[in-house]
């Protein structure tokens, strides 16, 4: 979010290093977690909903094809925006609070939960949307490729249940598919963090997403939207990793033959060998 958002004339960091290391060496190893609360108050909902609405979408439709697990992992990064877009918008505001033009002025915000209830009470429920349109137009592709990599990756390695190196293989799918939703709507992202950023120090700059576009793009050219891209990668692959690898292996425990003759008393409804 640093990254993406610095005053291109006045940067503070040369790069994901330099800003790491500076993060550090200013505001402690705590500056690495400013905003953390917003993420911890939304992911438990967020991938509830994300992993709930693809899996009920993808029955819905019928058949397990690449085409059905792209609409289906995009009707849920769809739906998700409703929580996802407030969650980072306070963690965007509470990452940059005290940093760079912000640094003088007083701390508005005590934490994440406090940062939404004064973005509400100064702005209304458009104030707590704020960059949700850039966030739908990233989150519903983005979502749609990563279910459909993993897909795609689980079946190529040949991930089954009795397989002993069955982690390692859903750790690596899920790092992967993180890696290519991010770098399939990247740029987008770097728009929302603008969009959401936008106005912090009491100056709005951007009218819209196509004014925030034209405007970074006139001012920086091109690479503007690949900032902070680096981290966002470091942090995409092993989140992912984790994330789909525990949803998975926690689903084939629960859909084992055992578990359903324990928890259901009519017959045993057998499961497809694939993931």
């Amino acid at each position: 979010v640093r990254l993406q958002v610095q005053n291109v004339e006045k940067p503070l960091y040369r790069g994901t290093f330099h800003c790491f290391q500076s993060i550090i060496k200013q505001e402690s190893a705590f500056g690495l977690y400013k905003g953390i609360g917003s993420p911890m108050m939304g992911l438990t909902f967020i991938n509830a909903l994300v992993f709930g609405v693809q899996g009920n979408t993808l029955r819905a439709l019928g058949k397990d094809t690449p085409l059905n697990q792209f609409l289906a992992g995009s009707a849920a990064g769809a739906i998700q925006c409703i929580i996802c877009c407030p969650m980072e918008l306070a963690k965007t505001r509470m990452q940059l609070q005290g940093t760079g033009e912000y640094k003088l002025k007083m701390k508005n915000y005590k934490n994440s939960l406090d940062c939404l209830i004064k973005i509400y009470r100064k702005e209304g429920l458009r104030g707590i949307n704020r960059g949700m349109v850039s966030t739908f137009i990233r989150e519903t592709p983005s979502f749609g490729f990563y279910f459909l990599t993993y897909d795609c990756m689980t079946r190529y390695l040949g991930c089954e249940a009795e397989d002993s190196y069955v982690i390692p293989k859903l750790l690596f799918s899920g790092g992967m598919s993180g890696i290519v939703s991010w770098l399939s709507t990247y740029p987008v992202d770097v728009i929302k963090s603008r969009l959401q950023a936008d106005g912090v120090g009491g100056v709005t700059q951007y009218n819209g997403i196509i004014d925030c576009v034209r405007k970074s793009y006139h001012e920086e050219g091109w690479r503007v939207f690949t900032r902070g891209l680096t981290s966002t990668l470091l942090r995409a692959f092993p989140v992912n990793a984790a994330t789909f690898a525990t949803v998975t292996v926690f689903l084939m425990y629960m859909r084992s033959e055992d578990n359903l003759r324990e928890c259901e008393p009519g017959p045993v409804i057998q499961q497809p060998s694939s993931l």
